[in-house]
């Protein structure tokens, strides 16, 4: 450490100032070394002393303070983001965290902002491209702020490995979110029964019983395995999730099937089937309810018949929930049978999430303490208010209860009220 302390002290020496042939002042700036270990300095040049000293000095700023431009060829926006989604982000983040950071990189920012040079990009210039993103309604604001989150991210990294002396994404403004106006409507009751009705009639009911009774996500759901679930103890663990499976084409170039890749006769999954649940509250315990419990022993029962019929064609996996002949549900799949379920069960329509939603109401309907409410749901501790006020819905049944209740307080019973309707109470 001490070596490379002295190294440094004595590349990062005095900066020689002397007139060109030119009549101009130039400036050679010492400024560390290469990563091959050879020193190297920068030329600057400007007509007065003055105005040279005063770069040089900023040069010096951003060399001692790190954030200077590394030598050789400048990065361009598009080349600096392409080589960050690939190189960067891919080995360090999750599958949909990547899936979210390339899409924005590639429909929006690189056909944006690609062609200027990275440590030249101004905030004006992000805020232009937010503004012709929503033009005539092109896109929503959430898509141009998925597109400045990803920038700022993108260009932090740049300017910590000192290729941009700043963070434009970090000075511009994003447009203005608007608070969505449909509020989410929890099933009531009585639809959740007619769902569950409905679901007995169904291969893998289950599924939705753990969805609208105790608000499992889909990828916990889908990612659910035997060794997982505890009936005789009456729990299940949720460790994992599964991810939204992707495909490349497994047809030979010579002769392409000519589909997408999802629909290839050859296609080859390249993503893997689940992912660890990533935070210490999404691995959680969960209380199975009676009923639940019965349905999953008749469920275990009928899949083991199912494995015997389907005999070498099964795919074995240990997952609760499976295709007809084995291996994971299909996320979109499950969406599907989602919105068959509401329309068979006459019930109005809504997102596979809305049954988080009425799971999370009912519990606190139920009275369940909030703390055990946070553990089912598995909601961070430093989050879960937060989470509460997105997902607990007061009925107007709660909200007339509550009138009741203040109106007998205040203004007494019927039978009891002090005040007359029909006299003139005016004093």
């Amino acid at each position: 450490m001490a070596e490379n302390q002295k190294r440094t002290r004595r590349a990062n020496g005095e900066s020689a100032i002397y007139v060109g042939a030119d009549g101009r002042f130039h400036a050679r700036v010492p400024m560390g070394y290469k990563d091959n270990g050879e020193p190297y300095r920068r030329h600057l040049t400007r007509k007065t002393r003055e105005e040279l000293v005063e770069e040089v000095k900023k040069l010096e700023r951003q060399r001692d303070a790190g954030s200077a431009r590394q030598p050789g060829k400048p990065w361009t926006v598009g080349k600096w983001l392409e080589h960050w989604v690939e190189n960067i982000a891919k080995p360090t983040v999750s599958e949909n965290t990547y899936d979210g950071y390339e899409v924005a990189v590639r429909v929006h920012l690189l056909p944006g902002v690609g062609k200027h040079r990275l440590d030249r990009l101004e905030p004006e210039h992000l805020e232009s491209l937010y503004r012709r993103m929503q033009a005539n309604g092109a896109r929503k604001a959430g898509t141009a702020h998925q597109a400045h989150r990803t920038a700022r991210t993108a260009l932090g990294e740049a300017v910590r490995r000192g290729h941009a002396a700043k963070n434009a994404a970090a000075l511009a403004k994003p447009p203005r979110m608007e608070e969505d106006e449909s509020e989410v409507e929890p099933y009531s009751v009585e639809e959740v029964q007619y769902l569950l009705i409905e679901a007995n009639r169904r291969r893998n009911s289950a599924r939705w019983m753990l969805a609208l009774a105790l608000g499992l996500r889909q990828g916990e759901t889908l990612g659910l395995r035997w060794s997982d679930v505890d009936l005789d103890n009456e729990y299940l663990k949720l460790r994992r999730n599964r991810l939204r499976p992707r495909y490349e084409h497994g047809c030979p170039e010579a002769s392409p099937c000519g589909r997408k890749a999802g629909f290839c006769p050859g296609k080859k999954q390249v993503r893997r089937e689940t992912k660890n649940t990533k935070s210490r509250a999404g691995r959680r315990a969960v209380p199975l309810p009676g009923p639940l419990v019965s349905t999953l022993r008749a469920h275990a029962a009928t899949q083991a018949r199912e494995r015997k019929v389907a005999g070498n064609l099964w795919i074995e996996s240990d997952y609760v929930f499976t295709k007809p002949l084995g291996g994971p549900l299909s996320p979109n799949t499950d969406y599907h049978d989602w919105k068959r379920l509401l329309e068979d069960a006459g019930v109005r329509d809504g997102r596979l999430h809305d049954a988080r939603h009425t799971a999370a109401t009912v519990l606190m309907l139920l009275g369940v303490p909030a703390r055990v409410i946070d553990q089912i749901m598995g909601w961070e501790p430093g989050t879960s208010a937060s989470m509460r006020a997105r997902y607990l819905h007061v009925p107007d049944a709660m909200l007339k209860d509550v009138a009741r209740k203040i109106a007998e307080a205040i203004w007494g019973t019927s039978e009891t009220s002090t005040v007359d309707k029909n006299q003139d109470n005016e004093v």
